[in-house]
């Protein structure tokens, strides 16, 4: 029973007779040089940003320049001339302009773009007066405001003549129901006449 636990000394000297097997690292991945894509994500950044500041100066600029442009539209290349002001809605398509003539009397007008119609009403009047807008060549403020003080209303007619035209009359009766809402609630109750 001895030998049975004996080794055998042939296996352990083919064992040591053969080299050991060689162990080697397995290649590493790619070092990521973590420095260079973190200096180049800033650099994206960076110009990013300085482009955004450049087109938001932009933007404020050119509002600047236009605002200046119309108010100096308004009140004349001199400088001088009353003060107006421009109220605008992209929504309903309007831009209306109070105007104080003296201090007695003043006058607003309504460009309505939806319906293509200049509305004007003088403050104290008696009257409104209403042109179709040119659209090719949209009619300036002060052309507007010219041809619409220079207007006489018609003589009130009897009932049953009011709806004929006459041929020395300037201003012809106008149809609410075309104008749109926005020269109705100018006009309110007063009569509106085309010119």
């Amino acid at each position: 029973m001895e030998g049975d636990y004996k080794m055998d000394d042939s296996n352990k000297l083919a064992l040591m007779s053969e080299p050991p097997p060689d162990y080697t690292e397995s290649p590493k991945p790619p070092d990521l040089p973590w420095g260079k894509l973190f200096i180049m994500a800033t650099a994206v950044v960076g110009i990013a940003l300085v482009v955004l500041i450049f087109l938001l100066v932009g933007l404020h600029l050119t509002e600047k320049h236009t605002e200046a442009v119309l108010q100096m539209t308004i009140q004349s290349l001199d400088g001088k001339g009353s003060s107006q002001h421009l109220a605008m809605s992209q929504k309903e398509k309007l831009a209306i302009f109070p105007i104080h003539m003296n201090l007695s009397s003043s006058a607003t007008v309504v460009y309505d773009y939806s319906n293509l119609v200049i509305g004007y009403r003088s403050w104290p009047g008696k009257s409104c007066y209403v042109i179709r807008m040119n659209q090719k060549e949209i009619q300036s403020l002060d052309d507007v405001i010219g041809i619409f003080q220079h207007v006489q209303p018609p003589p009130l007619l009897p009932l049953g003549q009011r709806e004929k035209p006459m041929e020395n009359l300037s201003a012809l009766p106008a149809e609410r129901s075309t104008l749109g809402a926005a020269i109705n609630l100018l006009c309110s109750s007063l009569p509106v006449y085309w010119v």
